[in-house]
């Protein structure tokens, strides 16, 4: 179902599109093709003077600052991470007005100051969009949505390691989460709303 409104308060976050995310493969898009469109949404929003907002995971070298606990399927993360792994990607970075938030969990709101860099600018909608759809995505939509945020999830502008995983996320939960579209519904919104 396409999304039906942009609030005049509305950001975009965009989670993990930093260099050591985006080596990694996506289905069922590319994670060049999840850029590409996140580039494309970002130039939108910062052309409207709209907040974009870059999460990035990011933990200490000895991982002391990782979330604990033991789990039955072990990280995918390497052992030793390796230099710059964490920065936000060239295609994004270097704009002075974004806002940068570095997340230690999946979600970008549990630990992080998100939530207050959003209300500090009286944000009330939240256009989403990253890697990976059923970890850092997902924690963030259901987060933003507990929040109260209204919530357009971009399917087209995310991608997970699996593609199956990634249907599933889009078409059984973000539905009740939020309104879910394509970048091109979502930039077609954004044309036609008055900010």
């Amino acid at each position: 179902m396409s999304p039906t409104a942009l609030d005049p308060t509305t950001a975009l976050v965009l989670i993990d599109l930093q260099n050591g995310v985006l080596a990694a493969t996506g289905a069922p898009y590319s994670t060049t093709d999840v850029l590409a469109r996140s580039v494309e949404l970002a130039d939108a929003f910062r052309a409207r003077d709209l907040p974009v907002v870059l999460v990035r995971a990011s933990f200490a070298p000895d991982r002391a600052d990782r979330v604990p606990g033991r789990t039955a399927t072990p990280s995918h993360l390497a052992a030793t991470l390796p230099e710059g792994w964490d920065v936000i990607v060239d295609a994004l970075a270097g704009h002075p007005g974004d806002i940068t938030v570095t997340k230690r969990n999946w979600g970008a709101f549990y630990g992080t100051d998100l939530d207050l860099q959003l209300r500090r600018r009286g944000i009330t909608q939240i256009v989403l969009a990253g890697i990976a759809t059923t970890a850092g995505v997902e924690s963030t939509a259901r987060a933003a949505h507990e929040h109260g945020y209204h919530l357009t999830l971009v399917t087209d502008a995310m991608t997970d390691r699996d593609a199956d995983a990634h249907r599933h996320t889009t078409e059984r939960i973000f539905p009740r989460l939020g309104e879910t579209g394509t970048t091109a519904e979502v930039l077609d919104l954004l044309a036609k709303a008055t900010v």
